[in-house]
């Protein structure tokens, strides 16, 4: 997944929400130890720059991301 140009925390995300099915925001800031600011924006990157996960919800704490193919 590095090839893809992901930083640690987020090959951290993509691993998690595969072995999980998803991820939240919450989840991404416990594993990674950053703020809900930068766990949204890594996010937000995996979804519409890179394309590995999907955004489910519509807002807030309802927003979970999958991993996108199997």
């Amino acid at each position: 997944m590095t090839n893809l140009g992901l930083n640690e925390r987020q090959v951290k995300a993509v691993l998690f929400a595969k072995e999980n099915g998803k991820i939240t925001n919450s989840d991404f800031q416990e594993l990674n130890g950053v703020s809900k600011r930068t766990a949204t924006r890594e996010l937000t990157s995996l979804v519409e720059e890179f394309r590995v996960l999907i955004r489910e919800g519509t807002s807030g704490s309802n927003i979970i991301y999958k991993t996108v193919g199997p």
